[in-house]
């Protein structure tokens, strides 16, 4: 293989490759009509099928068999052919000449002899040349180097061998051939016989001289070989009759014998070789004709036609054609030399010569192959050629080969090409329904795929699905077998429709091709390039047999692409696209063509050019068309507005040639059914064009017709006898016309309105919602995705682009902006941009509202810049005037190359003006404020101005920093300074315009250091007593004030002294260990707990109407009572404070006693009671406060240091203090005054004095009005302790038992599981002073002779009135005195008059009434009245029921005293305290009995009614009972 050119093949650019989802590659049509405007650009695409698209191969691969065509590489070539045409002409005018032609060789490379002859003729002729002496320039234009005389070289060869060559062509030589004019001398027998001999001897002559003729590629590879090589040869014509075997391609000529390989030796020259190069093959003997006399002639009868002349008969020559004698120096030009071969005169040579050339045409293999034999064969070839695997051959190795090889003259490579193998016969690659491969289950999905070429050619979208036959190679697949350079010639295909091409297998298929609007510039340039194959042939770009290299069609202007086809992958190529190619190996493809609605024009335009070139139709485009117009209602609308434009055309046409015949004298008309004929059989006998609509006959020639277009060449017979056959007649065209008309006016009257919408200008362009109106209106009336329909979509894409850019730009909308250092964004717009921005918007197809309000911006940023330019050249620019400029900038979305300089300015600006600012507010001015403006200063760009501010905040820093650190030193020192010093520091401070914080403080602590010595001033002012609280504070401020304060140390020590007297307070009243505070003891109790079960809910019982009267706010808190006392100014308001705490811890502690003892009440179960600390049942000894009246067991509380019962036992919690005696109190409050200060604690134990003596008087006058014994202190009574004995309700001794409650004494139990230790006072008859006088004793927290005796007298008095109770009649007979008897607080019976006793019976029966009226008040209803009857009743029954010892209270006998109305009013508590008011509180029992009690009475307050339920006594007992 020879070494690559310097001008070897550069492969063209690459062709549109598509890869298309799965949901583009559904519609095949509707994928392709998408692409189509992206590919049509190229001629040629290629689509990779999406991955997992691979359809079986369904063709029967052991049953293929096939011819293939052989193709000799350089043959193919145009200008190769033309090259070798000539050559064969020059080969064979020597041959005829006797000599044969071996080109030689000029500087070491073969001359051109072709390029030699065209260059001479070029420049005016041999003669000419050598005038002008021009043979150095046309070896320059030969690539010859200058400088070597290479131009006398092709001088002596080109008249050694063209010269006689052209002289001939030009017919120059035929001017010896005129015969001269003898006189008739001899007689006419002697002429006829010499006639008789000379035809007998010239048949002779002639049976000897008839050869077999030398084909032309026997002649080249005599003449082209330079060493012994082997190719194939051509056997020789045996003769003219026989047909040329190189035929065009698709038709089979048989072969008479196989080629053989013929070993050719051909002669190497020397290059410089001046020896003439026509040399005799044979050495014949010319000097003279010798014929056998037949008869006797006295002369010879040999003479030269050219001079009559017989002499001279050695340079006399014979022609070997006709037996015509001339001499050889009659001869143009002369012949030096007698030829060694067979010898044609001038005549002969002209007739032999200007034979016509047959058309050039692939020759078929004399081989039958299988597939499998054409791949080994194609593979064996391959290898060989390239010396290596034919998987290792690079594709662009091959491709340079392979062009190399079509422009060599010198090298014959001859392939072979299965082409054109029809798929009906042999089956199709793809699967088709009921074919013969079977399909699995998984490939059935390819029968029906669009993709399937079995399908493709007849879906709807294809226009040839109207055309009836079968087109094999159309509309029915062909099968492509290749091997390495087999090629597929320059063609468009049949009818310039689409084709698509399928590789199933096999190595790449490299395509080359041009779009369709270069189709005929592509002609031109072949025309151009090769003009002797097309005046031979005028369709030769039709016969797939002719190919140029692509390079020079580049060369020429002619647009090219290439694509390689890979296995699996389709080539699609487009309406009148020229396309060629060649196979890089062995494979297997299939093609058919399609046509769609857009081909429509091109089809009709086709038609016209194959009549121009008499090139048969494949099918009839009219009736096509027809049959489309027959099923107008069934067409698609760009189908029928295609239809109907191209009716228009072919109806104007026929109506025109009609008319033309007719005017012509043509008379007779019939119909034809034309489509019931075969296609050859209707073709015009001119231009080979399949008639359809009309067409001329004659009688005279049956089975011949003709076009409109050619009558005249029918025959020779007048046109009246001709006859019209018409298979429509105009009547019946036009309606079908009019029917596809109406059809398409939906798609046409849209289609016109989008072609004047887009093409409207200036004022008329529409806005872009009409072109969504349009868009819209196709898509829902199904358009077809046509040009227009896509220029429409890209026109209003561009719309909404610019539209949506515009209005973003208008906007100042800054989606797209990417803020980095500088604050430009990476998608901005130059001012530059936006103009040419704003011109692409006026040059828009559209109208858009915001291109002239993008002019008015674009005016705004002009002005934004000018006004910028003036701020930045000013001096100082305000910072308002430059943050506007930039506000304003914000709304152009537009890069600004004045936003820098602009944001730097106003960096400046802002500083100054944040100095400016802080200069003219010291207050705000800090020593970090001027450091961070100093630093902020640093950092700017270097401006006058800012450093002469920067000059005047640092000395400022500077004087600040150094008083800053003295005013620190001076409010740190210790010992303090004295405020004239610090004064003096501040006076000196105040002239500085900053905020300092240390000299602020120095200055702030001089003022608070005057201010407080003026209040220890008026603290100290003699006559005033300073409260604690207020000393306390103040003492705390003047340690607070880093000055030296002398008053400080006065007031200390008084603090001191108060302290030491709490201490000794303190020491005195509180017990060890106490939770309590010193206040909490002195003062009256404010919080008293415990005085009701926490788990009774509200509600609310019966109540009088409320009075309007508001409550003064009470002390909750000790807080509270410390805070109220802390704010009172006086003593005096003090003691009312004190003083109204007081009456409420009285009314709590009543409440209190009352609910303890109403829960100490007999139940039915003792141990359902939670008393003590221990919140357990009674059990064993026990104790009982005797002022909160609660229970505690003795092993809880009892301790074993405390005396006998000499005094009133009390439970922890009410036993608060040690209670000091009195003269203690008094010294305490003694030594407060001394000191002069007032405090909480001091106001509450001067209460707790002047309480404690009140109490003294108040005792001394009850006790004298109740004629008590003196309270003085005397010896305790040691307690009694009695054991309750089971069901005995006897006393033992003539003292009372000590028990809980009397009430314990009327229970049925058997046996009772507790008892008290000590003596406890009985509430039961004890007056209401009484009781008061000794509760208030008992919370007084000093220790009191007083007390102690009250104590014991009333317990003697209770002893007393137990033992006379104990020995009186029963009840229903007790004397009247019993009756009159009241219980005083002591238990003593203290007789009455009569004008007492009725007093407290009409004060009670007062109180019953009041009672009543109360109910009814409250609406009460009969039917609860009676229920509260019948409880009445049950509860005076059970008390009847009762053992006669058991005595009952005057309480308990007053409420059973009748059953009337007023019994209703009446609480039935067994101590019912009878109050008495505006208000008073009823709780109903939420027992059994439902029956209304005082609150007061059975110990409830008001907040447990309202959250808790309340069951009396008898009600509780009454349900253990029934428990039980």
């Amino acid at each position: 293989m020879s070494q690559p050119r310097p001008d070897e093949f550069k492969p063209p650019p690459e062709c549109p490759v598509f890869e298309p989802s799965w949901e583009e590659f559904r519609d095949p049509f509707a994928f392709i009509n998408k692409i189509r405007p992206i590919a049509e650009k190229t001629g040629i695409c290629k689509v990779r099928p999406p991955p997992g698209w691979q359809p079986p191969f369904a063709c029967d691969v052991d049953k293929l068999h096939f011819v293939p065509r052989i193709q000799r590489l350089n043959e193919l070539e145009a200008q190769t052919r033309v090259k070798l045409n000539f050559l064969d002409q020059i080969a064979k005018f020597w041959d005829l000449q006797g000599c044969a032609l071996k080109i030689p060789h000029v500087e070491r490379k073969i001359l051109d002899l072709y390029k030699l002859n065209k260059l001479v003729a070029d420049e005016g002729g041999f003669d000419l040349v050598c005038l002008d002496r021009q043979w150095t320039k046309i070896a320059l234009q030969m690539g010859f180097a200058p400088g070597k005389a290479v131009g006398s070289h092709l001088r002596g060869h080109y008249e050694k061998i063209l010269y006689p060559y052209n002289l001939f062509q030009s017919g120059a030589n035929l001017l010896c051939v005129q015969k001269p004019i003898q006189p008739v001398e001899s007689t006419g027998s002697t002429d006829s016989m010499d006639t008789k001999d000379t035809t007998l001897q010239d048949q002779a002559q002639r049976t000897a001289a008839q050869k077999p003729d030398i084909g032309p590629a026997a002649r080249r590879a005599k003449r082209m070989k330079c060493e012994a090589v082997c190719v194939k040869m051509e056997p020789g014509e045996p003769g003219d009759n026989k047909p040329n075997l190189r035929r065009r391609m698709g038709s089979f000529v048989a072969k008479l014998e196989p080629e053989k390989e013929i070993p050719i030796l051909v002669k190497q020259e020397p290059v410089e070789s001046k020896e003439p190069i026509i040399e005799a093959v044979t050495v014949k003997s010319r000097y003279k004709k010798i014929i056998p006399p037949l008869l006797a002639s006295p002369v010879d009868l040999v003479v030269c036609l050219v001079c009559g002349s017989g002499g001279d008969e050695e340079r006399l020559l014979l022609c070997d054609g006709c037996d015509d004698s001339y001499h050889t120096f009659c001869l143009i030009p002369p012949l030096p030399d007698i030829p060694k071969g067979d010898w044609r005169c001038p005549k002969c040579l002209a007739q032999e010569c200007n034979k016509p050339h047959e058309a050039f045409g692939f020759e078929q293999a004399y081989r039958d192959y299988s597939l499998r034999a054409f791949g080994q064969m194609a593979d064996a070839f391959k290898s060989d050629y390239f010396n290596m695997p034919v998987h290792m051959v690079p594709t662009e190795l091959v491709e340079k080969e392979f062009w190399r090889l079509v422009g060599a003259i010198e090298e014959d490579v001859t392939v072979e090409y299965g082409a054109d193998i029809a798929s009906k016969e042999f089956g199709s690659g793809f699967p088709i329904p009921n074919g013969k491969f079977k399909v699995s289950p998984a490939d059935e999905k390819y029968l029906k795929c669009g993709w399937n070429l079995n399908n493709l050619a007849m879906m709807n979208p294809s226009v040839l699905t109207h055309v009836t036959a079968d087109i094999c190679g159309m509309t029915l697949p062909w099968l492509y077998v290749g091997m390495c350079f087999s090629s597929f010639c320059w063609h468009i295909e049949d009818h310039w429709s689409y084709s698509i091409n399928y590789l199933h297998w096999g190595e790449p298929k490299t395509w080359y091709g041009a779009p369709g609007f270069a189709a005929e510039q592509l002609e031109e340039v072949m025309r151009k390039l090769a003009p002797e194959l097309f005046e031979s042939q005028p369709d030769l770009l039709h016969q797939l047999v002719t190919i140029m290299n692509p390079n020079t069609l580049m060369a020429h202007g002619v647009p090219i692409y290439r694509t390689n086809q890979c296995a699996g992958e389709f080539v699609i190529t487009f309406p009148r696209a020229y396309h060629s190619g060649f196979n890089q190996g062995f494979n297997f493809a299939e093609a058919v063509n399609f046509c769609t609605v857009d081909w429509m024009p091109l089809g009709r335009q086709c038609v016209d050019h194959y009549r121009m070139l008499r090139r048969y139709n494949v099918f009839s485009h009219d009736e096509m068309v027809c049959n489309m117009a027959s099923k107008a209602s069934a067409l698609d609308v760009v189908l029928a507005s295609a239809v109907h434009k191209d009716m228009v055309i072919m109806l104007r046409e026929e109506q025109k040639t009609r008319e033309k015949v007719k005017k012509m004298g043509m008379l007779l008309t019939k119909q034809a059914k034309y489509d019931h004929l075969q296609d050859d059989e209707r073709q015009c006998a001119r231009c080979r064009t399949t008639c359809y609509l009309s067409a001329v006959t004659c009688s005279c020639s049956p089975g011949v017709l003709v076009c409109l277009h050619h009558i005249k060449d029918l025959c020779s017979c007048p046109i009246t006898n001709y006859t019209l056959n018409l298979r429509y007649t105009l009547d019946e065209l036009f309606p079908m016309m009019s029917a596809v008309k109406r059809r398409a006016e939906l798609y046409d009257d849209w289609a016109s309105l989008v072609t004047e919408t887009l093409e409207a200008k200036l004022e008329k362009k529409k806005g872009l919602p009409v072109f969504r109106s349009l868009l819209a209106q196709s898509e829902s009336k199904l358009f077809p995705d046509n040009d227009l329909l896509r220029r429409l979509r890209l026109v209003t894409q561009d719309g909404e682009k610019c539209s949506s850019v515009a209005q973003q730009l208008l906007n100042g909308k800054r989606q797209t902006r990417y803020r980095v250092g500088s604050g430009k964004s990476f998608s901005q717009l130059s001012v530059e941009e936006l103009s040419s921005f704003v011109r692409q918007l006026y040059n828009l197809s559209c109208s858009l509202p915001q291109a002239p309000m993008l002019k008015e911006l674009l005016n705004r940023i002009e002005d934004f810049q000018q006004h910028s330019e003036k701020v930045l050249a000013d001096q100082l620019p305000s910072v308002a005037e430059i943050q506007t400029l930039l506000d304003v900038s914000f709304d152009f979305d537009v890069e600004l190359p004045e936003l820098p300089c602009l944001r730097v300015r106003l960096e400046q600006a802002r500083w100054l003006e944040g100095a400016q600012q802080a200069g003219a507010q010291p207050t705000s001015l800090t020593l970090e404020t001027m450091r961070r403006l100093i630093d902020q200063g640093v950092g700017l760009a270097p401006h006058p101005s800012v450093e002469k501010a920067m000059a005047r905040l640092q000395e400022l820093l500077t004087v600040s920093e150094h008083w800053e650190d003295k005013a620190s030193s001076l409010l740190k020192a210790r010992p303090p300074h004295s405020i004239e010093t610090l004064s003096a520091a501040a006076e000196k401070t105040s002239g500085i315009p900053a905020y300092l914080p240390n000299c602020r403080l120095l200055k702030d602590t001089v003022r608070r250091a005057r201010e407080w010595l003026q209040e220890a001033e008026e603290l100290q002012v003699v006559g005033c007593t300073p409260m604690m609280d207020s000393l306390s504070d103040t003492v705390l401020r003047g340690q607070a004030i880093q000055v030296h304060l002398e008053p400080l140390d006065r007031l200390e020590s008084l603090m001191v002294e108060v302290q030491d007297w709490r201490e000794s307070a303190a020491t005195t009243f509180l017990q060890r260990d106490s939770t309590l505070t010193l206040l909490e003891v002195l003062c009256p109790r404010c919080e008293v707990g415990n005085v009701g079960s926490p788990k009774r809910k509200a509600k609310k019982g019966k109540e009088s109407p409320k009075s309007n009267k508001k409550k003064t706010p009470r002390l909750n808190t000790l807080s509270d009572v410390e805070k109220a006392l802390s704010e009172t100014r006086d003593s005096t308001s003090a003691m009312a404070t004190l003083e109204e705490l007081r009456v409420r811890e009285m009314e709590v502690f009543s409440h209190l006693r009352a609910a303890n003892e109403s829960k100490l009440l007999p139940t039915a179960d003792c141990m359902d009671l939670k008393v003590c600390v221990c919140q357990k049942a009674p059990m064993g000894a026990m104790l009982q406060c005797e002022l909160c009246r609660n229970a505690f067991h003795s092993v809880c509380v009892r301790d074993p240091s405390d005396s006998c019962e000499t005094q009133p036992w009390l439970c922890p919690q009410c036993q608060r203090s040690e209670k000091p005696p009195l003269n203690k109190a008094v010294s305490l409050l003694a030594s407060l005054r001394r000191i002069g200060v007032r405090l909480p604690e001091g106001d509450a134990l001067h209460y707790l004095v002047e309480r404690t003596v009140n109490w003294q008087h108040r005792a001394q006058e009850i006790s004298q009005y109740f004629n008590l014994p003196e309270l003085e202190e005397r010896p305790g009574t040691p307690p009694t302790l009695t054991r309750w004995a089971s069901g005995s309700h006897e006393a033992h001794n003539d003292t009372q038992a000590p028990c809980l409650t009397p009430e314990w004494n009327r229970t049925s139990h058997t046996q009772t599981v507790f008892y008290t230790e000590q003596r406890c006072i009985p509430l039961q008859g004890l007056s209401h002073d009484l009781e008061e006088l000794m509760v208030e004793g008992l919370l007084l927290q000093v220790r009191l002779p007083e007390v102690q005796s009250l104590f014991h007298a009333l317990l003697d008095r209770a002893s007393s009135q137990h033992t006379n109770r104990c020995m009186s009649p029963p009840q229903d007979e007790a004397p009247d005195c019993d009756k009159h008897m009241q219980f005083n607080s002591q238990g003593t019976n203290l007789p009455l008059n009569q004008d007492g006793v009725n007093g407290v019976r009409e004060a009670m029966i007062g109180s019953e009434k009041k009672a009543k009226r109360h109910l009814e008040r409250e609406g009460l209803n009969a039917e609860r009245r009676v229920k509260d009857k019948k409880h009445s009743h049950k509860r005076q029954k059970m008390n009847k029921k009762r053992p006669a010892s058991t005595s009952s209270s005057p309480r308990s006998d007053f409420s059973q005293s009748d059953d009337s109305d007023e019994e209703m009013a009446v609480c039935p508590a067994e101590r019912c305290q009878l109050p008495e008011g505006d208000e008073v509180d009823w709780v109903q029992c939420d027992g059994s009995c439902n029956q209304w009690f005082h609150q007061v009475c059975v110990g409830v307050t008001a907040e447990m009614a309202e959250k808790e339920d309340y069951i009396c006594v008898r009600c509780t007992l009454n349900d253990g009972h029934m428990r039980k």
